[in-house]
């Protein structure tokens, strides 16, 4: 399959000029079409000539953490911060390295700083809202697809409570039978109480129950 135009214009012009800073903008095409590898080999070629070039170490950086080299990520985009602390595409790329990695104080204050430089960005609000809901311990609702929400399972499970509790003094006994001047034994045997209705709040028991297990399994991610 033929590559991009576009690729195949900027490799001419790296392979005519191995000094030619064109190096950076065919590592970003490389990266943007998925080809992490070949983003990472070029970037770290031509920043053997160019050491300087910040955007060339911040494909890099985006690149390795696409190739889950999180280590060497972080090495590049700390490299770009000490000298562009306002970096945006750097800022978010710490962001995300320590969301992988589950540090998500850390996390949280980049994206913070993310935010901060390019403000009502949906994905930032939407990550930065979702740290500070797991930090602070406030339970999500659970997906509709899944039953009742936590509140509306909780409120169900009180009200059934409620109904259990409701008048459990025994029955009233039943009126002595009339003495029959039939034998004891022609008379027809006597037949076991019928079973009462099975308890109407079990289900909405299970329902509660089922809520509860999938919160902590959410929870649990």
């Amino acid at each position: 399959m033929p590559e991009h135009p576009r690729i195949e214009e900027l490799r001419r012009r790296v392979q005519s000029d191995p000094a030619s800073i064109a190096f950076a903008q065919l590592a970003e095409e490389f990266r943007r079409a998925g080809n992490y590898e070949e983003a990472v080999a070029t970037c770290r070629a031509g920043l053997e000539i160019h050491p300087g070039y910040l955007s060339a170490r911040v494909t890099l950086g985006r690149s390795l953490i696409e190739l889950k080299d999180l280590d060497a990520a972080e090495t590049e985009l700390s490299h770009v911060l000490q000298h562009a602390s306002e970096n945006l595409s750097a800022i978010r790329g710490m962001a995300e390295i320590h969301h992988k990695r589950g540090n998500l104080v850390e996390a949280l204050t980049f994206y913070q700083s993310a935010l901060a430089l390019a403000k009502h960005d949906p994905d930032l609000e939407q990550a930065v809202a979702e740290i500070s809901r797991s930090l602070s311990g406030e339970p999500a609702a659970i997906a509709e697809e899944e039953g009742l929400t936590f509140e509306e399972a909780a409120d169900e499970f009180l009200s059934a409570l409620s109904e259990l509790s409701v008048d459990k003094s025994p029955p009233p006994a039943a009126p002595p039978a009339p003495v029959s001047a039939a034998p004891a034994a022609a008379r027809a045997p006597s037949r076991p109480a019928p079973a009462t209705s099975p308890n109407t709040s079990l289900p909405v028991l299970e329902r509660f129950l089922d809520a509860i297990n999938t919160y902590r399994r959410r929870k649990a991610v």
